[in-house]
């Protein structure tokens, strides 16, 4: 069973996936689609999360820089609950804040393309956020076990 971390945009969903033990995050892909159209996302996204045992989601929660829910955390918060109709699956959200702008870092770091920074940057803000989800999700388990 593995956990899918989900970045939703206007026109894309960037996708990553745990590994078995829950321990790493890995970029999957990012689907495109016409802009909201989130039936479209999940379509996209169905075949996915049966080909890889998926558990759990995990997306990402563009809150403001000063907590509060804005108008593209209030889409994710829909979003989620089209995702837990449609799947039946347990959606946790995690505060993404800061995480288009880590992603970015990383690939300007690795001198990637702007070309390539572009058609990457969705599956690996989808990364981060599952990763930091992995993390916390060790760290309570280790501090409760």
């Amino acid at each position: 069973m593995r956990y899918l971390g989900l970045d939703l945009g206007a026109k894309s969903l960037g996708v990553a996936i745990s590994d078995a033990t829950h321990t790493i995050a890995s970029t999957l892909t990012t689907l495109h689609f016409a802009d909201s159209d989130y039936q479209k996302a999940l379509d996209l996204l169905k075949p996915i999360i049966k080909e890889n045992n998926v558990s759990k989601l995990v997306l990402g929660l563009p809150k403001n820089m000063n907590g509060t829910v804005g108008s593209r955390a209030e889409i994710a918060l829909e979003f989620k609950k089209l995702l837990e109709k449609e799947f039946k699956l347990e959606v946790i959200m995690q505060d993404e804040r800061l995480t288009t702008k880590q992603a970015e870092g990383y690939m300007l770091t690795a001198d990637m393309s702007r070309k390539k920074r572009k058609q990457k940057i969705d599956s690996l803000a989808a990364n981060i956020i599952l990763q930091t989800y992995l993390d916390k999700e060790r760290n309570e388990n280790n501090a409760n076990g």
